[in-house]
């Protein structure tokens, strides 16, 4: 199988890590994958992998994740990400994008999209983060939703070893349906060796924390952004073709976010994977990939 190149985009400072399947000269088109909150470039592996006989394929670490940077706790706004991606393909003159992504990353292609609209060729993103910011609630988060930001700050960070977590992982009901090169992946690549064997995760608690809270907000439809506003409104400025696609065994606000995603993109497509949880690419690459390629067809 091909093994990805680990590189660095940016700044100083403020680099995004990315995993690349292929050569840039190869004369092939660049597929973009983007991963969902807490997770890092390499759980697309087995999607990359298969989307290389036709793309040069780039999955980036999100900030935050993986060896990407990490900044203070205010800099994990949908804009802030967006930027991020922008500033990737800026740096790299990616151009006739297929843009592909997961949660809160595909979230970050769409938002991304609206910056560069001429550098994207489509979308196909599984499950977005998404508020209709037409009809903004004005009552603040919800005690569960409290509860889910502060529960992130009580995440176990460390374990003994990689094997010890890898069975851990395997064990639990989040990880259980991930086939097991996906979750190796995660494990080898979200977490960091220390010096005495033992493995700390790279987006730790506290990082996750700062993730969630935007994105509880916008579930809740109470997010409002900081100083730049807004951007969910960018949605309807998306013109290249979409694919929002949803997954049986996911949570209902999933499917929800969804349908507010599809509302601002009327000429969007819809697309469900039968039999399988919010982590498709994961649990059931090849069902991933059949749809990539599908739309592809679809769309010339």
């Amino acid at each position: 199988m091909m093994q990805p190149q680990r590189i660095l985009i940016g700044d100083a400072g403020a680099q995004i890590a990315a995993a690349r399947w292929g050569e840039p000269g190869s004369g092939k088109p660049p597929a973009l994958l983007l991963h969902g909150t807490g997770f890092v470039a390499e759980v697309w592996t087995e999607v990359a992998q298969a989307l290389a006989s036709d793309y040069t394929v780039y999955a980036l670490d999100r900030r935050g994740h993986g060896l990407s940077h990490k900044p203070a706790a205010d800099r994990y706004h949908f804009q802030d990400f967006a930027e991020d991606a922008r500033m990737v393909v800026e740096r790299l003159d990616l151009r006739n994008i297929y843009g592909i992504g997961h949660s809160a990353g595909a979230t970050d292609l769409m938002l991304a999209t609206r910056l560069m609209p001429d550098r994207v060729a489509r979308l196909f993103v599984t499950e977005p983060t998404a508020m209709d910011p037409r009809a903004p609630r004005d009552a603040g988060l919800s005690e569960m939703s409290r509860a889910s930001v502060q529960g992130a700050l009580r995440r176990r960070a460390e374990f003994d070893s990689a094997e010890i977590l890898f069975q851990r992982l395997r064990n639990a009901p989040a990880f259980a349906p991930w086939t097991a090169p996906s979750l190796s992946a995660y494990v080898r690549h979200g977490f960091a060796e220390l010096d005495d064997g033992r493995v700390r995760l790279r987006c730790t608690p506290e990082i996750e924390s700062a993730l969630l809270l935007p994105i509880v907000e916008a579930m809740e439809q109470v997010y409002t952004g900081d100083g730049r506003g807004n951007p969910f409104s960018w949605f309807t400025e998306i013109a290249c073709p979409v694919c929002i696609a949803t997954a049986e065994h996911s949570g209902p606000v999933y499917k929800l976010m969804a349908d507010r995603a599809a509302a601002l993109i009327p000429h969007a497509s819809r697309w469900t994977f039968d039999g399988v949880g919010h982590c498709v690419a994961q649990e059931a690459p090849e069902l991933m990939v059949a749809a990539l390629r599908t739309f592809v067809a679809q769309t010339g």
